[in-house]
């Protein structure tokens, strides 16, 4: 299927972290989203319904964020993975990127992120 939503950059300040500073003063996580659907009959109707509602997404991967805290990244966008399959039944499949940008790391990086693919 080539229809596809995409929502890039949704921030939010959350404690996720595996070491304990990380889940003390929290950072900043933005997340990007692809949602894979059926746009057809939306296309067509210019109706909300056959669609999904992005600003609903957007909320959804906020609440995410700002959360009780996962010490990784990686369970992270899972959840949000598995919550929007759940909420949203037109959706067939989900890639969720979720970037920390301030990452406890050695060295100097622009950013280190997670992509979770999940579908029906």
């Amino acid at each position: 299927m080539s229809d596809a939503i995409r929502i890039n950059g949704i921030h939010g300040f959350g404690y996720h972290g595996v070491f304990e500073e990380e889940r003390k003063t929290g950072q900043d996580f933005y997340v990007d989203v692809l949602l894979e659907l059926n746009l057809q009959e939306a296309s067509i109707s210019d109706d909300l319904s056959q669609t999904i509602n992005y600003a609903k997404v957007c909320d959804c991967v906020l609440e995410e964020i700002v959360g009780p805290p996962f010490s990784l990244i990686e369970a992270l966008a899972g959840a949000i993975a598995d919550r929007l399959l759940t909420i949203f039944p037109l959706l067939n499949k989900v890639v969720v990127t979720v970037h920390k940008p301030q990452a406890p790391v050695a060295v100097e990086v622009l950013d280190i992120s997670v992509s979770i693919e999940r579908s029906r």
